[in-house]
């Protein structure tokens, strides 16, 4: 034990001087490039912006951006993508500029790059986070072979108002969870090794609580208390720092009443003071020039105010370009927070190499080799499957026979444009399969398919305006709803089955796509409706960029498998599933309400003095008069084509002091009659607390598989860290006292046995 013990140490020692060393060689190289700059320079390398003409994500578009690259006024570009315009671009900066200071690359990588993988909520409901980080490792090898070096991902706030549309681009309602994936996603961009030409630098957004805004209404107001913040907001941007991201991105909305861009408690107390982070930190999409309309003043003193706050690099804004050195002559500003700043900027650039090779990412025979690749395909393929989740399966309707005469029916049904989902910046709609195409694929011409598009999304002109600024999506069709109507339902009589596709278009959800009411188009439920008199089994493939309010569709639809907006190989997922290829396994990573006036609701809430028992109504108690409190389908929810059975827990010790640990244990047998997975979830609830304490917390979960007849045990070690949280005095602690263990397949469905935590 002591030759392993001492081998550890020395490894350990060896490592720590070659980081150290690292470490040196870098800062002795960025100081003396930093001894050439003017002033100009240095906070030329302050600014990021986008050239237009290529992806827009907001509606700023900078100019001059090829003269100020050449005058040493850029530090960065995103929109440009394409590993030919890349080297174009980053040839005028190491060609033409004084000091030939090469350019950083970023783009909205936010779920896959060209080959587009599942949004990233529909990701979450796989937990399967070894897979997760696989696909943030593909969609790196992919985007730094088209020539970039950046990421804007992962998104990882949390999000519990599925009115706000960027729920889509996060992982849910829980910290745990989203934790988890959050420092996975880091892993998968950056692999440990940011000089690799295959690494994408990673920036964790949007720094901080952006998900709570008040509403769900886009860029709106945030507020809360630091003890929420600390136990149920910041988790998973702390979990992305501490697994390495090199850079992370300010949000657009207040917290304490300061902007977060402009907020230095959070970015620099917080961030770097008590967490330690040391890389890169860009504002949002001119989000220091918003900080104005927020009433913190002009350009010059908003500036400033980010600057002083600990921000780095200013996205699209310019604000730090044209104000700053007046701000530094005026003593608003100090030489050094400018020269940080662009110290912070300049090592990412060592760190990814583009000193020894600003053309790295730039090669033309790996872009055509890694881009839309199969394998890469066949990942988005299995990556989809796993995400969806089976809400509804009555009398077995699932899986399909692929004889079957099959009535296929709905707007999304034979869609390419709304597959990719939101932010899918960098794909190309027309490489999308549809769920027409994707079961002709996988039935090869054994099954009667007939297709009828039955309905428009939408019928609303107005509304189909908003959504389809980035081109159509909700397409409305030269026949009249009726005559769509009436060849959906001679369809639909003529089948053995009706597998009716609908759902949102893909920009309903993301930013700026914020909705105040949660159902399906009223004119699709009109046609889910008419189908449904039919008499024909009748199974909904929904797709979505958020949870759903699906009481109707519950309660009248025979199965339900919620895809959400799967990507550019949904259609041939769909198939995998609907056909027993492969058995669904998704659980559900936010609550999905009743109805909307229910929002928020997510499965962690504190009690009340006046909790509600069960979903019975009682005068005087927390609920409300027309609906009960539980969610229509709860976090951690979903079916699988088998059923699992789990046994009561077991514990090694009925009691743990804090420096030990027990074990909790079940049992899980598969008792139906396919092979399955199942994601078996453990929760705790600390019984008595200094404060009021969650009525159940997700600490662990495992996904396993089982044949058919099988049975396996589930152990879950408890430590002392699964018992912590932040108090009153925002200290990290676990207290002594009695918790409570919660195993099963959800966050409802779930057996208990207690155990005491001693002094």
């Amino acid at each position: 034990m002591k030759k392993i013990l001492s081998s550890f140490f020395i490894f350990l020692s060896l490592n720590l001087a070659a980081q150290t060393a690292a470490e040196v060689k870098m800062n002795v190289f960025v100081s003396g490039l930093m001894k050439k700059m003017t002033l100009e320079e240095k906070i030329g390398q302050l600014n990021l912006l986008t050239p237009g003409g290529g992806i827009a994500t907001g509606a700023v578009v900078s100019k001059d951006v090829e003269a100020k690259i050449t005058n040493g006024q850029v530090g960065g570009l995103f929109g440009v993508i394409g590993e030919a315009k890349i080297r174009q671009a980053q040839e005028l900066a190491v060609n033409n500029s004084r000091l030939k200071i090469p350019l950083l690359f970023g783009s909205d990588v936010i779920h896959g790059y060209k080959t587009t993988f599942p949004i990233p909520l529909a990701l979450s409901c796989s937990w399967d986070i070894a897979m997760i980080e696989r696909s943030a490792r593909i969609a790196a090898t992919e985007a730094t072979a088209d020539g970039l070096n950046w990421a804007f991902s992962p998104m990882v706030d949390i999000a519990r108002d599925p009115r706000w549309g960027r729920i889509a681009e996060g992982s849910g309602e829980d910290p745990y969870l989203g934790s988890q994936i959050a420092g996975a996603m880091v892993k998968g961009y950056q692999n440990g090794d940011l000089s690799k030409n295959n690494t994408l630098m990673a920036c964790v957004k949007h720094f901080a609580l952006y998900g709570a805004a008040d509403g769900g209404r886009d860029y709106n107001t945030v507020d809360m208390s630091r003890v929420k913040m600390y136990n149920e907001y910041l988790p998973p941007y702390k979990a992305a720092v501490d697994a390495g991201t090199a850079s992370v991105m300010s949000s657009f909305n207040v917290i304490d009443g300061i902007p977060a861009t402009g907020n230095k408690w959070l970015l620099t107390d917080l961030l770097r003071k008590e967490w330690g982070f040391k890389g890169m930190v860009v504002s949002d999409y001119t989000s220091v020039n918003e900080m104005i309309h927020h009433g913190m003043g002009d350009l010059q003193q908003v500036s400033a105010m980010s600057l002083n706050a600990g921000l780095d690099m200013d996205m699209v804004g310019e604000g730090f370009l044209t104000t700053l050195k007046k701000s530094l002559q005026e003593k608003k500003v100090t030489l050094k927070q400018v020269e940080d700043a662009c110290r912070r900027v300049l090592e990412a650039k060592y760190k990814l190499g583009l000193f020894d090779d600003p053309f790295r990412y730039c090669d033309a025979g790996r872009a055509s080799k890694e881009i839309l690749s199969a394998d890469k395909k066949a990942a988005a393929r299995e990556f989809a499957a796993h995400s969806f989740v089976l809400l509804k399966n009555n009398n077995q309707a699932l899986p399909l026979k692929k004889t079957a005469n099959i009535a296929l029916i709905g707007p999304l049904a034979n869609d390419k444009s709304n597959m990719l989902g939101t932010w899918a910046v960098s794909g190309n709609s027309e490489f999308a399969v549809p769920v027409l195409e994707g079961l002709k694929n996988a039935t090869g011409g054994d099954a009667n398919i007939v297709y009828a598009k039955g309905a428009n999304i939408s019928d609303d002109t107005v509304f189909a305006k908003k959504i389809n600024v980035f081109g159509t999506r909700i397409d409305i069709d030269k026949r009249s709803p009726g005559e769509m109507f009436d060849e959906a339902v001679a369809a639909a009589n003529k089948s053995d089955v009706i597998v009716a596709v609908v759902g949102e278009a893909s920009e309903m959800s993301g930013e700026s796509s914020s909705r105040s009411t949660l159902d399906i188009p009223e004119n699709q439920l009109t046609l889910l409706k008419a189908l449904k008199k039919t008499g024909k089994p009748l199974v909904l493939v929904i797709m979505s960029g958020r949870p759903l309010v699906l009481n109707w569709e519950n309660e009248n639809a025979d199965a339900i498998l919620f895809t959400w907006h799967g990507g550019q190989e949904i259609g041939n997922a769909v198939a995998d599933v609907l056909f027993g290829v492969y058995n669904p396994s998704g659980k559900l990573t936010t609550s999905f309400p009743r109805n909307v006036g229910q929002v928020p609701t997510y499965y962690n809430h504190l009690n009340t003095g006046r909790p509600n028992a069960g979903d019975i109504f009682q005068k005087f108690r927390s609920n409300y008069l027309d609906v009960e409190n539980s969610p229509l389908f709860p976090f951690g929810y979903g079916l699988s084509y088998t059923s699992f059975r789990y046994s009561d827990i077991k514990l090694s010790s009925a009691s743990m002091n804090s420096g030990g640990s027990i074990t909790a244990s079940v049992t899980v047998t598969n008792t139906g009659n396919y092979d399955g997975e199942e994601v078996v979830q453990l929760y705790i609830r600390d019984m008595v607390g200094s404060i009021t304490r969650p009525v159940i917390e997700l600490k662990g979960f495992q996904k396993v598989f089982l044949r058919k007849g099988e049975s396996v045990e589930v152990n879950f070690k408890i430590t002392n860290y699964f018992l912590k949280f932040y108090n009153n005095d925002l200290k990290y602690v676990s207290e002594p006292g009695d918790f409570k263990i919660f195993i099963g397949g959800n966050s409802r469905d779930v057996k208990d046995i207690g155990f005491l935590l001693l002094k």
